[in-house]
């Protein structure tokens, strides 16, 4: 009984956030909705965030289990890898527009500051990163193994701005369509970077770093410290005596070991960087070196 009585109140919550969004959306509202005194809602949820993040891990949970039933029947089939990558992001255009609230980012909403909600958003966030995977290693193979996160990024970067566009209502396409137009996308990518083999960008660390989830100190100072090792490779092109070539690297090397102080000295780091910043060759890195510094 009390589980039907759950049940039926993160229904009506659902319902209500869909159609009023989180703020507009009261426990009043939702007590109505499903017929029960407030008082009754609060003995399973302490607030309205906590019904939310309740509501909202059901949601995601949901598109998995669908997505995994999904992927059972097409193996029943015997579909082409290239046509179930399509029905996949077709039922995963069409289930992010039924629940948008609850399926994209979140920037402005207050639930952001909750506790609760950032560690069920962080969940969602990696268990739909996982699927991603899944998806693209299935429809593309080993040839992505080594730029996989690079492919994936990609993928969610058009995948999102298209739902976007979709969800304001200002594009007019059909979702099968979108989702075959999608696939004709990432095939032109995975050609193209099967034949470029690009040093990846995005690992298995950095792609789970995001507005919600942001870098700490310690990961800042691994990726300064990456970026100064690949400008120290770049003083060997540069076309200047090897003394000079020698002296460059002095410098680099000791801004990355002030970088990486407990302690920086950001008076010696930018006599450093200006010092870099005379090598007209250097000067674009040294400008992006900034503001990785600064």
């Amino acid at each position: 009984m009390e589980e039907l009585r759950k049940g039926k109140i993160l229904d009506a919550a659902l319902a209500l956030f869909r159609e009023k969004g989180y703020s507009a959306a009261s426990m009043q509202d939702i007590a109505e909705a499903c017929g029960m005194a407030k008082a009754s809602i609060y003995k399973f949820f302490a607030s309205k965030e906590d019904l939310f993040t309740e509501v909202f891990t059901v949601c995601y949970r949901s598109l998995l289990e669908q997505e995994a039933e999904l992927d059972r029947v097409q193996s029943q089939q015997g579909l082409a890898p290239k046509e179930k990558f399509r029905r996949k992001i077709e039922f995963q255009l069409y289930y992010t527009m039924e629940n948008h609230l609850f399926m994209l980012d979140f920037k402005e909403l207050p639930i952001t500051a909750n506790d609760k909600f950032l560690a069920a958003w962080q969940n969602k966030k990696a268990a739909m990163l996982s699927w991603h995977r899944e998806l693209l290693t299935e429809a593309y193979g080993e040839q992505i193994d080594h730029i996989v996160w690079d492919v994936v990024t990609i993928f969610r970067g058009m995948l999102l701005q298209y739902l976007s566009y979709a969800i304001q209502k200002v594009i007019a396409v059909p979702m099968a369509d979108l989702a075959a137009f999608l696939v004709d996308r990432m095939d032109a990518v995975v050609r193209d970077m099967a034949e470029k083999q690009p040093r990846p960008i995005i690992d298995s660390v950095n792609v789970y770093f995001n507005h919600l989830n942001p870098s700490d100190e310690p990961v800042r100072r691994e990726t300064v410290a990456q970026f100064l090792q690949a400008l120290a490779g770049k003083m060997d092109e540069l076309p200047k005596p090897e003394a000079v070539r020698a002296e460059l690297r002095e410098v680099v090397s000791l801004i990355e070991r002030e970088a990486r102080a407990e302690r920086r000295n950001p008076t010696l780091l930018r006599v450093l960087v200006a010092y870099l910043d005379n090598v007209s060759e250097l000067r674009a890195d040294v400008r992006q070196l900034n503001l990785m510094l600064f």
